[in-house]
């Protein structure tokens, strides 16, 4: 059994120390271990070029035009039974390295794009993708914040495990935590998060959320998309569509059970995104060959130039 940590904080700051000591959890309880820091490795971002789409569509797996250590990476988190992640909460929500990142696992990463892509290749060349791919996975995530603007981080991580339909075990968000290495009982919580990773990864097929319930009771976040004129609310994380109604003087998302076959971390949910991405794809790759698009393509291309840093 292996935990990877990763740090997207500075060097022997706070994000590495708790990140360090929820390892020290998991080797606790038998995991070997390992330490990585983002801001040591060069991630560059996602450009939307969808290589690692057509990629998947020819049954070539989950390619990536890009050239830096995010394939290193991979490799890494491929190769462990579980993922701690220990990020700093910039402007309410995850920092932009680690959103970064989330941009490179999709859609290269996603559960329900790699199912078909295994299905095509081994129908083409009779071999499968990289098996890890399709592999269980438990992860945690630890999110440190400067004040009390952290309300948006638990969804953004959850994004993160969304891709890959990896199973979080916990996901906390801790405010005013700028002296957290000070606070006994914050870092006995951080400890916990690892010995619950490690336990979890133990037994993937059995493990479950060990946070605070949330609102989502699928998902258990609290960030929804709610319409003005109803009651009507969509889950921001698992995009469950529900109604938000007030019992017993608590907040709580009720929602028919047909929605979870539609759930995005849900492989049904996944297989149906991919479905309806791959339709959309070639809709517009019939109305790319129409003189009308074309025309309006040289209308934008045209009208002004991108200015340029001169070197």
């Amino acid at each position: 059994m292996k935990i990877l940590g990763i740090s997207a904080g500075s060097r022997n700051g706070n994000n590495d120390s708790m990140c360090k000591e929820a390892l020290m959890g998991a080797k606790e309880m038998g995991a070997e271990i390992e330490f990585v820091r983002l801001l040591d490795l060069d991630i560059k971002h996602c450009t939307g070029c969808n290589a690692c789409c057509k990629a998947q569509a020819t049954g070539r797996g989950n390619l990536c035009a890009l050239k830096d250590d995010f394939d290193w990476l991979l490799d890494k988190m491929l190769d462990a039974d579980g993922v701690v992640f220990s990020i700093p909460i910039f402007e309410k929500g995850a920092s932009g390295l680690f959103r970064t990142l989330t941009d490179r696992f999709g859609p290269r990463m996603d559960r329900g794009c790699n199912v078909e892509s295994d299905k095509n290749a081994r129908e083409k060349t009779g071999k499968g993708i990289d098996p890890r791919i399709l592999k269980d996975k438990v992860v945690s995530y630890i999110g440190l914040g400067g004040s009390d603007w952290t309300t948006r981080f638990q969804c953004d991580a959850a994004m993160q495990a969304m891709t890959p339909a990896w199973k979080v075990i916990d996901n906390d968000r801790f405010s005013w935590s700028t002296g957290i290495i000070m606070e006994d009982e914050r870092v006995k919580r951080v400890h916990q998060i690892g010995v619950n990773i490690a336990n979890a990864a133990k037994d993937i097929a059995n493990a479950s959320y060990q946070g605070e319930d949330g609102v989502c009771p699928h998902c258990h976040s609290r960030n929804f998309f709610l319409d003005g004129n109803s009651t009507h609310a969509i889950c921001c994380v698992c995009g469950i569509e529900g109604d938000v109604k007030i019992v017993d003087g608590k907040v709580k998302f009720e929602f028919p059970k047909e929605q979870l076959e539609h759930a995005h971390d849900s492989l049904s949910g996944k297989i149906l995104h991919c479905h309806d991405i791959g339709k959309n794809l070639a809709n517009t790759a019939n109305l790319k060959k129409s003189d009308e698009y074309k025309n309006r393509v040289e209308k934008y291309k045209n009208f002004i130039i991108a200015t340029k840093r001169e070197k």
